[in-house]
């Protein structure tokens, strides 16, 4: 088995231990960015006179901090080192998810989130970037979807264990889960080796927080938008705020000799694509998975608990779906993957408008339909990482992960804040805004087969190859001349 540019001489040991903690690690970050959201009945009874409005900053600033540090972790990883960054992120996670579950009041609850938010936002792209440095180069499109799978799994899981949680223990067992997750990962990680960073200075400050700060206002804009009004002025200040700023760090990036971000990476029309392709596909995924439990729970009247249950399909089958792709498929072949998925998910979306109801039809039209839609998804999302990791350099993995997640929390927030105008505009005790809802995933999810298109081209499949031959040559130059500097090193000392 021969090894990928960044790991002349890893161990397959190494590879499947780096693949199992990262994994473990982005399992815990994305299983936080739903399961709080079945604890707020408990969160109301706990802390009786905080209003709803209030309580929702519990997800809101965890989902904000870890949207927009997402590209800056990303760049700061490459630099500094993907193992450090990774370290230093999970026990800032696993100390803030301490603080959440010890919490007194709403208000550190919510301060400590956001340093969950903080953490986490370290954690993915450091994670990624480990794996792929670490997995030998035919082994990466496998790797991917494994750990794909453990973020797929993570997400639409958080309901039901959430569920499970709290009905059975308390709220702050939510938490407590990340403690022993945390501490075995940072033992894990710490005998990881450390990998050669990229020889550049340290990104932009300017540009880092004017990014961080412009990312944060868009996505407070879009996530509070329904309660303040799409016609408020707080709501559009917040937008155009973001915009500005998101802007302005983009045209200082392009001028900058350490750019705070890689603006040159969209210069590549795979990456470019893949990340417009995952905007979109985040879109429709947090339409989907937030709006089946309300539909299960409110039209349907199931428990928490079992809403997270009947979800559990998708879940499992996204994960299925999301390893089969990136064991049984190479890159090349992937490219029909995500187009397919998009039409498969439209017309199962489609098929649900026109046939859920009132009518409780579990097995008949629920359980196909998440099922399904999770499969599909899962194969897609692989296919789209694989697709921006492969078309940056190896030097710049985290980086590029980084971006590309960004880009579908991004449009997780546009997805969120387009289903709440769907809400708004209904009847939210009948099953007509639900549906609604399950049809605009459905078209989010389509339209992401547009950029789809650009993905694993011959063109942009060649130029990688070539990249990967130019680095495999250096590197033997490298591994000669250094090999000659120690003979005559030695001949020196002989004589």
């Amino acid at each position: 088995m021969t090894s990928g540019p960044l790991a002349p001489g890893a161990e397959p040991s190494t590879a499947g231990k780096t693949l199992l903690l990262t994994s473990a690690a982005t399992f815990m970050a994305f299983l936080d960015t739903t399961i709080v959201n079945v604890a707020f009945p408990a969160l109301h009874e706990d802390f009786p006179k905080e209003s709803v409005t209030d309580l929702t900053w519990v997800v809101t600033s965890y989902g904000i901090l870890f949207a927009a540090l997402l590209t800056p972790a990303g760049r700061f990883a490459d630099v500094l080192g993907r193992r450090k960054l990774f370290l230093w992120s999970v026990a800032l996670f696993s100390a803030a998810s301490l603080a959440c579950a010890v919490a007194p009041n709403v208000e550190m609850l919510i301060a400590a989130r956001a340093v969950q938010g903080i953490g986490a936002a370290g954690m993915i792209p450091a994670a990624l970037g480990l794996v792929l440095a670490e997995t030998p180069a035919e082994k990466r499109a496998e790797a991917i979807g494994i750990w794909g799978a453990a973020g797929s799994m993570a997400a639409a899981a958080g309901p039901s264990l959430g569920g499970l949680l709290v009905s059975e223990i308390d709220w702050r067992a939510v938490f407590v889960l990340n403690i022993p997750i945390g501490l075995a990962v940072l033992l894990g990680a710490l005998r990881l080796p450390e990998r050669p960073v990229e020889n550049s200075k340290l990104p932009d400050l300017l540009g880092t927080a004017t990014v961080t700060l412009g990312i944060a206002g868009i996505v407070i804009g879009l996530t509070k938008g329904g309660d303040w009004g799409w016609d408020a002025v707080t709501t559009w200040a917040w937008i155009g705020a973001g915009v500005l700023l998101v802007a302005f760090s983009l045209l200082r990036s392009g001028k900058h000799p350490a750019p705070a971000v890689e603006t040159g990476l969209w210069g590549t029309s795979m990456f470019a694509a893949a990340n417009l392709t995952a905007f979109l596909l985040g879109a429709g995924l947090f339409v989907w998975f937030l709006s089946g439990p309300l539909y299960l729970t409110t039209i349907w009247g199931y428990s928490v608990l079992k809403a997270g249950l009947a979800v559990t399909p998708g879940a499992v089958l996204s994960a299925v779906a999301a390893i089969w792709v990136g064991r049984r498929l190479k890159p090349e072949q992937q490219r029909p993957v995500v187009i397919v998925a998009a039409a498969a998910f439209l017309a199962l979306s489609i098929w649900a408008y026109t046939g859920l109801g009132s009518d409780r039809e579990f097995l008949a039209l629920w359980l196909p339909y998440g099922a399904l839609g999770g499969a599909v998804l899962g194969a897609a999302l692989t296919s789209v990482t694989t697709a921006a990791s492969i078309s940056v350099h190896p030097l710049k993995f985290a980086t590029g992960t980084g971006m590309s997640t960004t880009a579908r929390q991004f449009g997780g927030a546009v997805g969120v804040a387009s289903m709440a105008a769907v809400f708004a505009a209904g009847d939210l005790s009948t099953p007509q805004p639900y549906l609604d809802a399950f049809l605009l995933a459905g078209i989010y999810i389509a339209a992401s087969a547009v950029p789809g298109f650009w993905l694993f081209t011959k063109k942009s499949m060649a130029q990688i190859a070539e990249t990967q031959r130019q680095i495999q040559a250096h590197m033997r130059a490298q591994a000669e001349a250094a090999a000659k500097a120690v003979a005559a090193a030695s001949s020196a000392d002989r004589s």
